[in-house]
């Protein structure tokens, strides 16, 4: 084997080196990914559900809209 075929074998495994970093990165980052989208679709829901409990709310709860809080004691 000559030193230009040790050279470009070298340079070969040196890639094939860079290559399975970046597929185990690649990997990673898609795992990471999939848990906060399934974080963020559980976030929803509990959303979701709080809206739909204060929707159900009685009126007498003391819970105003927006328009109709009275504006805080420093103006």
């Amino acid at each position: 084997m000559t030193a230009n075929e040790k050279d470009l074998q070298l340079h070969i495994v040196e890639l094939e080196n860079k290559l399975a970093f970046q597929e185990d990165t690649v990997n990673c980052l898609s795992n990471e990914l999939l848990e906060h989208q399934k974080k963020i679709e559980r976030l929803h829901q509990q959303v979701m559900l709080l809206a739909e409990k204060l929707r159900n709310l009685p009126d007498d709860q003391g819970i105003l809209r927006p328009e109709e809080e009275p504006p805080p004691p420093h103006y």
